[in-house]
């Protein structure tokens, strides 16, 4: 088995320390987040809770200097956009761990966006649009990067397409439901739970080759499956579940008062 890289080492390490913290919070009583609780979470099917909070938990120094500094939200918005373009690069060009770096430092910085907006009370639409948008930049910079390294597999660069395919749409279903006023966040394979496997991805992509000699960048591929899988699922539940309700809502209003 190979040697693993510095890159690989550093970020073991830090899941190492980040999960050796979670005994600390669970001691501490489980301090919940006053801000995560208000706006609810739906990682892992609603059965993430523990998790969202214990990081929300984790992240709080920083989140405190940060407001110290005079951070504004942008800073964080524009920060993960690069991070994003870093990340898609360094899948691209094979160095796989690198990418789980740059992927974990971009949705750090989509957390921070957010909470910093609503500490200062400076959310705004526009900040909502940038950082929504800026997401779906992140995403496809990341898939086209897996899709680039995927290359060498005859259906490599098809799972990277689809999922992003997927992750699109199912960003999509989202946004147009609240344009028409109905707000829908379920669903299986949503933004979260997407960064998780691709950063699992490029993290073990190397140690299950190592250990079982298969071609480079199986189980990546395999990842990309599941995300295209589970992210056109979830397109498809979020389509049903939006429908539903504004066909309900389209048929009291034409009712009328009663």
């Amino acid at each position: 088995m190979p040697a693993l890289s510095l890159s690989t080492l550093s970020y073991l390490v830090f899941l190492g320390l980040a999960i050796a913290s979670m005994p600390v919070y669970a001691l501490l009583g489980r301090r919940t987040d006053p801000d995560a609780t208000r706006r609810g979470t739906s990682f892992l099917m609603g059965t993430g809770d523990f998790l969202v909070h214990w990081f929300m938990w984790f992240v709080t120094p920083a989140e405190k200097l940060f407001l110290r500094l005079g951070w504004p939200p942008d800073v964080f918005n524009f920060a993960g956009l690069g991070f994003g373009l870093l990340a898609g690069i360094a899948i691209g060009v094979g160095n796989l761990p690198l990418g789980a770096w740059m992927l974990t430092l971009t949705s750090v910085c989509d957390i921070f966006d957010g909470r910093i907006a609503r500490a200062t009370r400076s959310s705004s639409d526009y900040g909502g649009f940038l950082d929504s948008t800026l997401d779906r930049f992140v995403e496809s910079f990341a898939f086209i990067g897996f899709a680039v390294f995927l290359r060498h597999l005859p259906l490599g660069p098809a799972a990277a397409t689809a999922a992003l395919a997927g992750s699109l749409l199912v960003s999509y279903a989202r946004a147009r439901g609240e344009s028409l006023g109905v707000l829908c966040k379920e669903g299986l394979m949503q933004r979260a739970e997407r960064l998780v496997l691709m950063m699992l991805a490029c993290l073990l992509d190397g140690v299950v080759v190592g250990a079982t000699h298969h071609q480079r960048g199986r189980l990546v591929f395999w990842t990309m499956v599941l995300i295209a899988a589970g992210t056109f699922l979830t397109a498809v539940q979020r389509t049903y579940w939006i429908s539903q309700r504004l066909r309900a809502r389209d048929r009291e209003k034409s009712a009328g008062p009663g």
